[in-house]
């Protein structure tokens, strides 16, 4: 299951997300926020991580105005590997070697095509498992 959410700043790039999940048919949990009233993106933040640590399988997709806040606030709960990522190679990457569990996105920073593309390779790529990538994650975790 993917959980998503944004703040203000992102709700209109979330909104082309949930639109290609539901012409996927992939399952996701929206957590808001519901339109372009200004809000606090760390509510949204923590909602989401609270999901993804909840659920053994789950994935995040926090998106804010440039990402950065929202993959800070993301990054505080213990257990998230948030990244920002702005492109394919990116969120390839961070999965393989660090096993992220919850990619952030600035809505006001990457256009729709693009991040449709850098959602399909985060939510598609595994963790390779490889020892060294496995003891750096611990690293991280300890």
């Amino acid at each position: 299951m993917i959980a998503i959410g944004c703040d203000h700043g992102g709700y209109a790039l979330k909104q082309e997300i949930i639109q290609a999940f539901d012409s996927k048919g992939i399952s996701y949990i929206d957590f808001g926020t519901h339109d372009e009233e200004a809000v606090d993106y760390p509510d949204y933040a923590k909602q989401v991580c609270r999901y993804v640590l909840e659920h053994e399988k789950a994935q995040g997709i926090l998106i804010c105005g440039t990402g950065i806040g929202i993959s800070i606030a993301a990054n505080r709960h213990k257990g998230i590997r948030a990244a920002l990522c702005h492109d394919c190679f990116s969120a390839e990457a961070t999965k393989l070697h660090n096993s992220a569990n919850v990619l952030c996105l600035g809505g006001r920073v990457v256009g729709p095509g693009l991040a449709l593309k850098i959602v399909d390779t985060f939510i598609n790529t595994d963790f390779s498992n490889e020892e060294r990538h496995r003891r750096r994650v611990e690293k991280i975790e300890d």
